[in-house]
């Protein structure tokens, strides 16, 4: 559902500098394997979670100055928090990193560093609208800190690094399905509470395997009514009867990841008739176990079956990926032309959580951007 223009920090659309890595960025310098085209594309990320995209030095800092019971050096701590060569590609394996990321959420400084962190490294990757999806809880602690303190923390830092980095932000509150409805409730109204306030959307997401989505279909449904756009991470472990239940059931506005739609027809149709943009993270899904490899991603099956797909990153820093290596694993990985990229901006654009005015003038400027001379 779209939401109001005044609910995202509008920073100006502007020339940004090319993500080049080095010192203070959370990721490798992928320059010498991306093609500069893709680089220098004008790009949309709608699915990127924050507590996903903290950078390793930073992690390593905090690390040190806090005396957490972590190591201190960084290729030790990589093995922690982020998947590397050697982890086995399953999903069990990947959600455990957040144990040990959850750690870093010690302090309202840290929270908000990271939060400014995460907002410049896209607008480094030439994202000029980033819809940043965070956890409350998470960042909480489980009681550490208020839910509605951290929220605010992180609405503060994300308005002041859009503005630093001239790049339109909306915020995504996410509840898991591991957690209490309890904390899913208090999570969404403060999410609507804060809908005039940079927040523009709600996201169910964790192990939808063990966890079943049904018990929040009241709390989705009232935040929808009060007008936040809805995402649920769906298909992506386990069937399309998933992706069935968060459209018809949910009534999900976008599905993340979503990629064993294939298994069934009848929700590749009603998906399609609906128009229901799909958020597919190619890294994510190879390094989580949801495909084999990353020639085997059903990216180009969905596009032939008339679903609407955008890329995007999921978790940068855990699968040390950046949105133009998403793009440029498309060309390499998948065969889609480089000019095929322009329809994924596009696509975003269209599908993000923004009233239709805005969409439209956003549109406009894109459009100027990816084909200008």
């Amino acid at each position: 559902m779209p939401v109001a223009a005044d609910r995202i920090f509008p920073g100006e659309i502007s020339t940004i500098t090319l993500f080049q890595g080095g010192q203070g960025s959370q990721l490798k310098d992928y320059s010498a394997i991306i093609d500069k085209r893709v680089l220098e594309l004008p790009k949309v990320d709608l699915h990127r979670h924050l507590e996903g995209s903290i950078r390793l030095e930073t992690m390593v800092e905090v690390v040190r100055e806090a005396s957490l019971p972590l190591p201190e050096d960084i290729e030790s701590l990589r093995r922690l928090v982020q998947v590397v060569d050697g982890d086995p590609k399953e999903p069990a394996l990947f959600l455990s990193k957040f144990t040990n990321i959850r750690l870093f959420f010690h302090s309202p400084e840290i929270i908000q560093r990271i939060t400014v962190e995460a907002v410049e490294d896209a607008a480094r990757d030439q994202v000029r609208y980033l819809e940043l999806r965070f956890t409350p809880a998470a960042l909480a602690q489980s009681g550490v800190f208020d839910m509605e303190d951290v929220t605010r923390w992180v609405i503060d830092a994300a308005a002041e690094a859009a503005s630093a980095h001239g790049i339109e932000v909306g915020l995504i509150v996410s509840v898991n399905r591991h957690e209490s409805l309890e904390i899913a409730e208090e999570a969404a109204r403060i999410a609507v509470d804060h809908i005039h306030n940079g927040i523009v959307g709600l996201d169910l997401a964790g192990d939808e395997v063990e966890f079943p989505a049904q018990p929040f279909q009241s709390i989705l449904a009232s935040a929808k009514q009060a007008g936040l756009g809805l995402t649920i991470h769906a298909g992506e472990w386990t069937g399309a009867e998933n992706v069935r239940h968060a459209i018809l059931e949910l009534g999900a506005d976008r599905i993340g990841h979503g990629i064993r739609i294939l298994d069934d027809p009848q929700v590749v149709s009603l998906a399609r008739a609906r128009g229901i943009p799909f958020e597919v993270s190619i890294d994510s899904n190879y390094l989580t176990g949801g495909i084999p490899s990353l020639s085997a991603h059903p990216l180009p099956q969905m596009i032939q079956a008339g679903l609407q797909t955008v890329l995007t990153t999921d978790d940068p820093s855990i699968f040390g990926t950046t949105l133009s290596l998403e793009y440029q694993h498309a060309v390499d990985h998948l065969g889609l032309s480089l000019e095929s990229l322009k329809g994924f901006v596009l696509t975003a654009v269209q599908a993000a959580f923004l009233d239709p005015l805005r969409i439209s003038q956003l549109e406009s400027e894109f459009v100027s951007l990816l084909w200008r001379s």
